[in-house]
């Protein structure tokens, strides 16, 4: 009968332990759902952040560099133009909840693919607009959604957007990061004095949703 007992014992301590490190950070983070990353450059990265923001499906979003050689560039470089690197922002995402597709729809929503020269107010190449893929079909979904841009675009202008292969993302230093919620002021008076959504409307006949 004692044995019985003990053996009892020894089993509920096994099944508590097993709770018990079943229900540990790691175990939840070994059983989480995969995620996806897709990058954007579309000019300012804090206006970019908020196009993503908020969106079902989506993650995170963070500003940063990418399409340039040059490893861990700073804000003061890749502003001034030194690195060949665009502002983009990096966007992570649950494919179950929304698809590659839709991120491209809502990235051509907030720029204009019209203009070559950088985005809005803000001229240079560092300023450009580019879809980065990560595979074959990222590029053909990419090119697709360019044609359907196209289509839809009200001012019948060719699109410059470059579609590149994506090589590294450098996220920027953290007072970028979610710029639109530590400074509202200065992000709304950035965003007007750009005449950002002011040109969307031209282009798509409607400003999009954004975060801000």
């Amino acid at each position: 009968m004692i044995r019985l007992v003990r053996c009892s014992l020894i089993a509920l301590a096994a099944v508590a332990l097993d709770v018990s490190i079943s229900g540990t950070p790691a175990a939840f983070a070994a059983r989480a759902l995969p995620t996806a990353k897709a990058t954007f450059a579309g000019g300012c990265f804090w206006c970019m952040e908020t196009a993503f923001e908020g969106i079902p499906g989506v993650r995170s979003v963070i500003s940063g560099y990418s399409g340039g050689p040059e490893k861990h560039p700073t804000y003061h470089d890749v502003s001034a133009g030194k690195t060949g690197h665009l502002e983009a922002v990096q966007v992570v995402y649950d494919p179950k909840r929304i698809p590659y597709t839709e991120l491209l729809a809502i990235f051509w929503r907030n720029i204009d693919p019209t203009q070559g020269n950088g985005q809005f107010c803000d001229r240079g190449a560092q300023y450009r607009s580019a879809i980065f893929y990560g595979n074959a079909e990222e590029r053909r979904l990419a090119a697709a959604s360019e044609r359907a841009a196209a289509a839809r675009l009200r001012v019948k202008r060719p699109i410059v957007t470059r579609i590149l292969p994506f090589a590294a993302f450098y996220p920027a230093e953290d007072y970028h990061q979610d710029y639109y919620k530590k400074n509202p002021a200065d992000y709304h008076a950035y965003r007007e004095g750009c005449g950002r959504d002011r040109r969307l409307r031209e282009l798509w006949g409607a400003v999009p949703r954004t975060a801000g």
